[in-house]
């Protein structure tokens, strides 16, 4: 990541943001820059780039079209993603936008090459830093980034959970974390059942992974990421266009697991605590039904409604382990429901959260960070959508109406001592490349959620 930035460079071309109303102007300041721009028609649209010509077929500098501020990351990233490879130097970026403008520079640049014989490494554009950027804060959202992406573009052949257990003890050696983990039939004897009924079927064994780091007097702040390696839908199998993509159905244990990096990466002074259930969803004479009724860590028993609502499954016992230290901040991400991404479409993820004060901070920090997110209720209504005639709850609603909510809400049925709980239902996925996003992979409401985090628990 070091590669994308220099502190300085005597030959770096000038990178220029220009608003496209303010074209004119520049033309008037400079004929011949004018006279470039008129011939070549740019009209610096948002992310487009002019690259101005010097004697002997050299660059002399580049212009970038801004566009609007409110997508000021994104467009710096599909700048960085089509420029030439050389040294660059920012000119006109908007006024306290350096950091951001920094990490859209990183973010831009990534690719997924592991699977590509023969491709050669691509030579990267590098940057000088911009004046009053906290460096070690861009390189830690910009490598949590390039870690949840890599891991959620790997195929399932690549990473069961047994790999997504090395991922998670690789993070925790770089940061002097431990990492404790229950295996297979250990899963009953500790006290797991849903997490082993979700993930028996499979020739690869289910575990919980348990990272923990910083001192244990600290307040406690535990993340629990849902990490289906791949998801078939069990017994209630998805059809071929569903299952194409289930590949990312361990997003949220990826997310957790930057998000910790950044964490660990700024030395915020928590006691962290990262709670990972990885599973696959197969099938097998042994696989969990559709009616099952499973016996959960907290005690209660959940008539299965649909094998393809695993996720939940797998994070309840998880959250019901992560309540009983009573944490200061409890926070979940898992690509939980398609219902979310109607209701909010791909790029939005579903936010859960009943302490007022923190949802909205939350959201407000998405928004300040070109990290979005929006807030949906648990909404107390539909809690008796959840009943079961034979359990004490259902995992599913009947009715086919807000899964996301429904979701939510039974999750929220395993927390009852943390002092604030945040349930995010994220996609984790670009459906199509576009400048500055490639397809695939995406990290979503990390960096909003590390915001809040460093804010409430400030270093020094």
């Amino acid at each position: 990541m070091q590669a994308y930035f220099t502190k300085d460079a005597d030959d770096a071309r000038v990178l220029r943001l220009v608003r496209a109303d303010a074209l004119e102007a520049l033309g008037k300041e400079h004929p011949d820059v004018g006279r470039w721009i008129r011939q070549n028609g740019w009209r610096a649209a948002a992310g487009s780039v002019l690259v101005l010509p010097a004697a002997e077929g050299e660059i002399a500098g580049v212009l970038a079209g801004l566009g609007d501020e409110s997508t000021l990351l994104r467009t710096v990233a599909a700048i960085a993603s089509s420029l030439p490879p050389g040294v660059y130097r920012l000119a006109d970026t908007p006024a306290g936008s350096e950091s951001l403008c920094a990490l859209g520079w990183a973010l831009g640049q990534y690719r997924f090459t592991r699977y590509r014989s023969g491709e050669p490494a691509s030579e990267p554009c590098v940057l000088v830093w911009p004046e009053g950027v906290d460096q070690g804060r861009v390189i830690d959202a910009a490598e949590a980034d390039r870690l949840v992406r890599d891991l959620v573009n790997t195929p399932a052949s690549d990473l069961g959970p047994a790999e997504l257990e090395d991922a998670s003890r690789t993070l925790a050696a770089e940061y002097q974390a431990s990492v404790a983990v229950v295996e297979g039939d250990g899963l009953l004897t500790e006290g797991f059942p849903s997490i082993h009924a979700v993930g028996r079927a499979s020739s690869r064994a289910p575990r919980l992974i348990d990272l923990r780091w910083g001192e244990p007097d600290r307040p406690r702040v535990t993340l629990v990421g849902k990490g289906v390696c791949f998801d078939t839908g069990g017994l209630d199998i998805k059809p071929a266009a569903g299952m194409r993509l289930m590949k990312k159905d361990m997003g949220g244990a990826a997310h957790v697991l930057g998000l910790a990096r950044m964490i660990m990466g700024a030395d915020l002074p928590v006691s962290l605590r990262v709670l990972i259930s990885a599973v696959e969803n197969s099938i097998s004479g042994n696989a969990y039904r559709p009616g099952d009724v499973v016996e959960t860590r907290k005690g209660l028993s959940v008539e299965i409604g649909n094998t393809d609502a695993e996720g939940r499954m797998v994070l309840c016992d998880a959250l019901a382990l992560a309540d009983e230290e009573s944490p200061d901040l409890l926070i979940d991400m898992a690509t939980l429901t398609g219902a979310a991404r109607v209701a909010l479409g791909p790029e939005l993820p579903a936010m859960f959260c009943d302490d007022e004060k923190t949802a909205v901070r939350l959201q407000a920090l998405g928004m300040s960070l070109q990290d979005p997110l929006w807030r949906l209720p648990f909404w107390d209504g539909y809690e008796g959508g959840l009943k079961s005639s034979v359990a004490d709850l259902n995992h599913i609603s009947s009715d086919g109406f807000a899964g996301s909510i429904y979701g939510a809400l039974f999750l929220r049925r395993f927390v009852d001592k943390a002092a604030a709980y945040i349930h995010i239902d994220v996609f984790s996925w670009n459906n199509a490349g576009r400048p500055g996003r490639a397809e695939g992979g995406e990290t979503q409401s990390a960096r909003a959620l590390f915001a809040l985090i460093a804010e409430r628990y400030p270093s020094g």
